[in-house]
């Protein structure tokens, strides 16, 4: 029998959020034969990774996922390790010296390059900053420069929707949210008043989900415009219409609205646009003053092809939301391309294309930044296969007890965090709504139920309290 056929498998997984515990969570009930021992590594304070630190707050499917990983966490078959960063208080070396197997889940949160003149403007901004802005990720800065009347959002997915509808939102209704108090008030200051959409094809290609789609509407004094000549149709839309019901919706949906003309006189508009390919960022003493785009025109597959024709848009600031990126892991491969960790159904691959035994990858690090949550749920399950059928061939580890790491961590000074300080973080958090009481707004009274601590050492503090 092997050494780790005698004892608990030891397993390391690099990242707490919907991918780290989805594949956490198969692994522990996956059919076996054997004891499994599973630590959940983040280098955030509070678990949770993209759901707390990449949705909008005003979201109404978030709770619903946070009690799902809750409950998972919660079992207590789950070891919750926090604000330990992956190649620096620990090295690849290190945790395989205490696990059999790793598994990175460190997901995607960087922004997506677009090669377009004047991208390096001032006032041009990547969406997956100020979204970790505005969901209070701790470690970027606490000011936003909120200075545009009129702003553009480069995107057709869910992300683009979601930083459009912040940007556009009265700030006073997202009171509601657990939107931390600097980003509330950077909100309350912006002048904006018209925030435009900007997509590169046609109604029937966009990205986003109807879900997505319909949220905009219900925002308070805020009037969504589209524009007649944009909305243009070919065979294969046609045929997208009719096979696909996500696409029917969505094209009613914004048909509907064309026709139906909203406009209330808001104070502020959300305008959609498709078929505009940017092709220059235009600026101004070195800022943002406006953004040219060629018209499009589909050409029967769905896809688009210039027509020669160009309109400029006044604008002071550009935010794009054309997609995430990975970041590259300390002693591990990457694909610079694609943004990954190279792997063949979620086993690492190094340098010369074949395995690295033990090591294993899940989720966005693993396939790339696109589909739902949910979709995380199949990469894990092919990734846990994998690793069990390779079980008996894994690399021993050397010091496989569950109090290692702890002993490790205590030695270098890091100021680990773990699910009971998780848990009295979270309760600090909801006090601290509670203690807000009831606000008046144009909206009507509400009641905050969560206020979102930011500063890292606050975070720290509190859950080791």
């Amino acid at each position: 029998m092997s050494e780790t056929a005698a004892r608990p498998l030891r397993v390391a997984i690099i990242g707490a959020g919907p991918a780290g515990v989805y594949a956490a969570d198969i692994l522990t009930k996956a059919e076996r034969e054997f004891e499994v021992s599973i630590d959940l590594l983040d280098a955030y304070p509070a678990p949770y990774g993209l759901i707390r630190y990449g949705v909008a707050p005003d979201h109404p499917r978030i709770k619903g996922i946070v009690n799902a990983l809750h409950k998972v966490l919660d079992r207590g078959d789950i070891r919750f390790l926090g604000n330990i960063t992956y190649g620096r208080d620990l090295t690849l070396s290190d945790i395989r010296s205490m696990y059999d197997a790793v598994i990175f889940a460190t997901g995607a949160i960087k922004d997506a390059a677009i090669e377009v003149p004047g991208i390096g403007l001032a006032g041009s901004y990547g969406a997956a900053d100020f979204v970790s802005w505005y969901d209070g990720h701790p470690d970027v800065p606490r000011e936003w420069p909120l200075e545009a009347k009129e702003i553009a959002v480069i995107g057709n997915g869910n992300v683009a929707l979601d930083v459009a509808r912040v940007l556009s939102k009265h700030a006073e209704d997202l009171l509601v949210t657990e939107i931390p108090e600097n980003v509330y008030a950077g909100l309350k200051d912006s002048p904006v008043t018209d925030v435009h959409i900007f997509g590169r094809r046609g109604p029937a290609q966009v990205k986003f989900t109807p879900l997505e789609l319909r949220e905009l509407s219900h925002s308070r004094d805020v009037d969504i415009v589209l524009y007649p000549e944009d909305f243009e149709f070919d065979e294969a839309s046609d045929a997208a219409i009719k096979s696909n019901n996500q696409i029917k919706t969505m094209v009613n949906t914004l048909t509907n609205w064309l026709v139906e003309e909203q406009d209330t006189g808001a104070s502020r508009r959300l305008h959609l646009h498709f078929l505009h390919n940017p092709v220059e960022i235009i600026g101004e003493d070195g800022r943002v003053s406006g953004i040219k785009f060629e018209r499009q025109e589909l050409d029967g597959t769905g896809n688009v092809r210039g027509t020669g024709e160009f309109l400029d848009y006044p604008v002071q600031a550009v935010y794009r939301a054309i997609g995430y990126f990975g970041s590259e892991l300390d002693q591990l491969e990457f694909d610079e391309r694609r943004g990954v960790i190279p792997n063949e159904g979620g086993r690492v691959l190094g340098a010369d294309g074949t395995h690295v035994p033990g090591l294993y990858a899940t989720g966005w690090i693993k396939r790339g930044p696109v589909g739902l949550i949910g979709h995380t749920k199949g990469d894990a399950l092919e990734t846990i296969g994998n690793l069990l059928e390779d079980r008996l061939a894994l690399p021993a580890a050397e010091h496989p007890s569950e109090s290692a790491i702890i002993e490790l961590l205590e030695s270098r000074g890091v100021q680990y965090t773990t699910w009971e300080g998780w848990l009295k973080l979270d309760a600090h958090e909801i006090g601290l709504g509670t203690a807000a009481g009831t606000i008046g707004t144009p909206a009507g009274d509400i009641t905050r139920t969560r206020v979102k601590v930011v500063d890292r050492a606050e975070m720290v503090e509190i859950s080791r309290g």
